[in-house]
């Protein structure tokens, strides 16, 4: 029997605010809210600012002497690259190259790591670390002890000066402050392309979090915006885009690889597959016309199939069907080339192009 979903500690404020849930890696989330929908919701982070609880991703330390050394023999960018205060995208990848999660680190010093890895591999990434841990480091699961709040969009630094929180800080760097008594870190990361903000907060301070930024006027977002903004930045998202079976090297994620790096989980599979070239990559597509894709849609150049869309969506920005699909290198095809997919049994054009599918922010 399985067991129910989990839920966060805003389940009852999403329930008030009249959210439709969904399950999203064993967690029951809200897909969006009622007098909103999407397209609102959507809107609203590209031309205000929106908040999403996403505390259903994961959270985990590494502590001990050595802690960021050890993190970084095992994940696959350079630790080295930033400085403390800072946070790093990064990889967990197995033996054959194949992504177990991505993830982001936060550098809190030589022996101090926080991470935060997706919802449904949480449990397998904290697993690995720990396995592969010398005596003296500790790998320690949060997952339920702190909850994440996202504030994103352009007026998002405005509404967090108005909480009397932190907003001046560079992109992927964090900061300490308190709110209330409550202390919480104040991350200048996202998943939607625009500036904005992750709060990570103590689970049961999370709800006068989330008041305070609701009260401040910002529209409460769910998870169905958060896909339609992530897919039209081109960022991958794992299970779909990045998996066991598609490398960072398909995934075109190989800028997150620290290739000089003495070591790290899969690197003799990701430099073997660098170097000879990897089958298939993956690749934006735009519709010409009216058609939404979905992922695992057949890709075509003419009469022959060349690969499948991972991601695919209505971009309420552009107002056009967009999509990502891992292509085969053979087929040769370049930016602006013209294929089909498949849509539920219809041919619809499309061309090929490099994502983002909209000018980002986020920088």
């Amino acid at each position: 029997m399985s067991s129910a979903p989990l839920q966060s500690p805003l389940h009852d404020r999403h329930v008030t605010l009249g959210a439709k849930f969904a399950a999203f890696g064993g967690w029951d989330m809200p897909l969006e809210y009622a007098g909103g929908g999407v397209l609102k919701e959507h809107a609203a982070v590209r031309e205000a600012a929106g908040v999403f609880d996403v505390s259903h991703l994961g959270k985990a330390r590494v502590r001990g002497a050595g802690a960021a050394a050890f993190v970084d023999s095992c994940l696959t960018n350079d630790l080295g690259r930033i400085t403390p205060g800072q946070a790093q995208y990064t990889l967990c990848c197995d033996e054959s190259g194949g992504v177990v999660d991505d993830l982001i680190a936060y550098l809190h010093g030589d022996d101090h790591v926080f991470l935060i890895p997706n919802a449904a591999n949480t449990a397998e990434v904290v697993r690995r670390l720990a396995a592969a841990a010398p005596a003296g480091l500790t790998v320690t699961g949060e997952h339920r002890d702190h909850a994440i709040l996202a504030v994103q969009g352009p007026q998002s630094a405005e509404i967090l000066g108005k909480l009397g929180l932190p907003a001046g800080h560079g992109y992927m760097s964090f900061v300490t402050a308190s709110f209330g008594g409550a202390e919480l870190t104040v991350c200048r990361t996202g998943y939607t392309g625009e500036h904005g903000y992750e709060l990570v907060v103590g689970w049961d301070d999370a709800p006068a979090v989330w008041d305070a930024v609701i009260g401040a006027g910002v529209r409460p977002c769910g998870l169905g915006a958060r896909d339609t903004l992530r897919t039209e930045m081109g960022y991958p998202l794992h299970g779909q885009d990045l998996s066991l079976d598609i490398s960072p090297v398909q995934a075109r994620s190989g800028w997150a690889v620290g290739w000089g790096k003495p070591a790290f989980w899969g690197r003799t599979a990701l430099q073997a597959e660098k170097t000879a070239g990897p089958r298939r990559q993956l690749r934006g597509l735009e519709l010409t016309g009216r058609g939404i894709p979905r992922g695992h849609m057949r890709v075509y150049a003419g009469e022959h199939p060349i690969g499948e869309t991972t991601s695919g969506t209505f971009s309420p920005t552009r107002k056009v069907g967009i999509a990502l699909a891992l292509i085969d290198t053979a087929a040769a095809l370049a930016d602006g080339d013209l294929v089909a997919i498949d849509i539920r049994g219809r041919r619809t054009e499309a061309r090929l192009v490099k994502p983002p599918f909209v000018t980002p922010s986020v920088r």
